[in-house]
């Protein structure tokens, strides 16, 4: 960061200065330092980030007339002001849903010419990395002689374009297999990666890494070296060999995405037809292939899910909107040490929390604490953690095989065992030991969060904070705001959940609350159509064409049937009108063939990463008569229950707007994102459609299928979840 630069390195002159004044609104500074070497300062007026859109272009170009004016300047630096951002990419709001082809061609032509001009500069360039520098703010860089990026944590580089539905065009998908090589630069650029600092100075991403203090003079030592000779790669980087590179990454491709993620194959084929050609017909091969990336519906989509990421991590409730700003979360503790309490206590810790873990016994304490030195030690192999980051969060984690005073805590996350009793005697228990202003917040993933605060002395301080299993891998949390739940509690956990990085969708306390009462009754279908005779790979596999990131009963082993089965059972509980849980799901969890965690489900769970069928389980088939089913029509059936499912948590305000069901549904159970959720899949359908189909099963006999109200009323009326909305 600039401000933390030693100041003489920053010296300017005022003859320097003179040739063009800067305003101070403006989005670049310029400082031309007394050795002839300018620094350009991105620093966005108003903003955390630095954002490429048409104004920060055309300052930029304003910024190389200047450049382009001055033969005696040694070098140029380009750096940023924002504490973790350098810059984040290109301004999407362009590319999303109704902008106009020609705006989209205009953007893409201009950041194309800009990154030329750079890249064209008679003297050395330098981009002195500290933050995130994705995308646009990647292709920058690329278009430097020399990059030079910070250790800092914040600090980020990649192409995550196809992430999105697009691919890289400011000559990102040019410049990178020309700087690494071909093949390194389709595992970059296909998978959309980002990488730390030091794993991007392995693969040679950037030149050289620095502490951010001494970032500039780093650059500036660059500069001195003039400009770089680099291989050409041409062993790789040859038509031929490019060919050949193209139709084995073809295969690996489609077997991975099936085929539903244009963007890839797009990107696939921009790149490895480029490499060989000149810079200018590459250039013009991204441009053609972003335009006709951005007409598609999954471009449409996954950008939508982006921007519903970005408006998650800045929601607030009304109390909040109102001034009254909600006191950060400090002082935590976590009861129960299993795989959950374990997740939420190390994901804390590394966010800077001191937390107190409590289980029964030491015994307990001691697995849930080793499995998050587990935790540390995996996030440290892949750079997500410093061996003293890791070794100072590991620290942070207080074991409490006893009793200890919680007064003193902001919050308490109870994390045990999905019992109603068992969390009704914790809750009541930790009325008594928190303090009058603690929080109490459960884990649970479907239990009653009423019935759990209507245990303590103070109902008001209880809230649910549904975490998703992997803690650490999954974004999404459940905020479920019970009746008694003052307003005060609820805005401090939605604070909380966004202090902690992870994106909140806040919900009415009801059965399975939002994502697991969608979920449950697509597993619980599938279930019941392998015991009626579908095939295991059948049922999987169809929905892993549809999109989902696992099929049905692989997902089911690695929940572990039996705690399906509770899930399934606290819903039917309420639902038992639609919700027929499989007589086979049952026996199997008697049998103990529980899934991974017992070795063995509806698949085998040996060493090796591909499970198969178990053998053994057709035993637990009760018919024949889902047989002569196609895979499609599986597909169908298991897809329209969770449309359904979705339609009434609208219908009963479970939650507020169609874009909350369908991002809670992509974040929390990685529903087909370029499908952009139920909701918005259903509007692509058709309610008409979608209703047709399930009367015509319920008039086969399948009355499980009968569409809710607010679908029926949807499709008589020829209306959608999103119309009037804004998609």
């Amino acid at each position: 960061m600039i401000a933390a630069q030693d100041q003489a390195t920053v010296r300017t002159t005022e003859r320097a200065s003179k040739p063009t004044p800067v305003a101070p609104e403006r989005t670049i500074r310029r400082t031309v330092r007394d050795d002839g070497i300018c620094l350009l300062t991105f620093d966005r007026p108003g903003s955390s980030a630095n954002v490429f859109d048409l104004r920060t272009l055309a300052e930029l170009a304003e910024e190389l007339d200047f450049l382009e004016r001055q033969p005696q300047l040694r070098g140029l630096v380009l750096t940023s002001a924002k504490r973790s951002i350098f810059i984040a990419g290109a301004d999407l709001k362009a590319m999303q849903q109704g902008a106009s082809l020609d705006q989209v061609r205009e953007l893409i032509g201009y950041g194309q010419a800009v990154m030329n001009r750079i890249a064209a500069l008679p003297f050395p360039t330098v981009a002195a990395i500290h933050g995130a520098a994705l995308g646009g703010g990647y292709e920058i860089c690329l278009a430097c002689d020399w990059r030079v990026a910070s250790l800092d944590r914040a600090t980020k580089i990649g192409l995550p374009e196809t992430q999105i539905g697009l691919l890289p065009a400011w000559g990102g998908s040019t410049r990178l297999p020309r700087l690494i090589g071909l093949p390194k630069a389709l595992d970059m650029i296909l998978a959309g990666k980002t990488l730390a600092a030091k794993p991007a100075l392995k693969l040679g991403l950037v030149d050289e890494l620095a502490p951010v203090e001494y970032l500039v003079e780093a650059a500036v030592k660059k500069i001195q070296r003039g400009k770089p000779h680099r291989p050409s790669h041409w062993l790789f980087n040859n038509k031929l060999a490019a060919a050949f590179i193209a139709r084995r990454a073809r295969k690996q491709v489609l077997h991975k995405t099936r085929g539903n993620y244009p963007a890839v194959l797009e990107a696939l084929e921009v790149v490895t037809r480029g490499v060989s050609q000149p810079t200018l017909v590459s250039l013009t091969l991204e441009r053609d292939g972003i335009l006709k990336l951005v007409q598609g519906e999954a471009c449409h989509n996954l950008i939508r899910v982006f921007f519903l990421q970005e408006r998650a991590k800045k929601l607030t409730l009304p109390a909040v909107a109102r001034g009254a700003d909600p006191k950060p979360i400090s002082r935590t503790a976590v009861i129960g040490a299993g795989v959950m309490g374990a997740g939420i206590a190390q994901w804390l810790s590394a966010r800077g929390l001191p937390v107190i873990l409590r289980d029964l016994n030491a015994e307990q304490v001691g697995k849930g604490m080793a499995s998050i030195a587990r935790l540390y030690q995996d996030g440290a192999k892949r750079h997500l953690f410093t061996p003293v980051e890791a070794r100072d969060g590991l620290d942070r984690v207080s074991p409490a095989p006893t009793e200890v005073p919680l007064t003193h805590l902001d919050l308490v996350i109870e994390a045990a065992v999905e019992t109603l009793d068992l969390k009704k005697k914790i809750f009541a228990r930790l009325g008594e030991l928190a303090g009058e202003e603690t929080i109490l917040a459960t884990n649970t993933s479907a239990l009653s969060v009423s019935e759990i605060a209507a245990a303590t002395r103070r109902p008001e301080r209880v809230v649910g904070l549904h975490f998703f299993n992997p803690v650490h891998r999954m974004q999404l949390v459940e905020i479920v705001a019970a009746p008694q739940t003052a307003p005060d509690v609820l805005a401090r956990a939605l604070r909380f959940t966004q202090q902690i990085g992870k994106l909140p969708v806040v919900v009415k306390d009801s059965p399975g609350f939002l994502v697991n009462r969608i979920l449950m009754p697509y597993l619980i279908e599938a279930g019941n159509l392998f015991e009626c005779g579908a095939g295991i790979v059948d049922l999987d596999e169809t929905m892993l064409d549809f999109g989902m990131p696992m099929g049905p009963l692989r997902l089911l082993d690695e929940v572990g049937l039996d705690v399906a089965l509770h899930v399934a059972e606290t819903l039917a509980a309420k639902f038992g009108d639609r919700l027929k849980i499989p007589e086979s799901l049952v026996a199997m969890t008697k049998a103990g063939l529980l899934g991974r965690k017992s070795g063995a489900g509806f698949y085998v769970h040996g060493k090796s990463k591909e499970a198969q069928p178990h053998p053994l389980v057709s035993k637990f088939v009760r018919g024949q008569s889902m047989r002569a089913l196609s895979r499609l029509e599986l597909q169908e059936r298991m897809t329209l229950l969770m449309v359904n499912e979705a339609a009434r948590c609208l219908e009963e305000q479970i939650i507020s707007e169609p874009a909350d069901v369908d991002f809670a549904m992509i974040m929390g159970t990685g529903f087909a994102p370029f499908r952009g959720g139920p909701l918005r899949y259903a509007d692509s359908l058709g309610a008409a459609k979608v209703v047709a189909a399930m009367e015509f099963l319920v008039d086969n006999g399948a009355t499980h299928f009968a569409p809710c109200a607010l679908l029926k009323s949807l499709a008589a009326n020829g209306k959608g979840f999103y119309h009037g909305k804004g998609g």
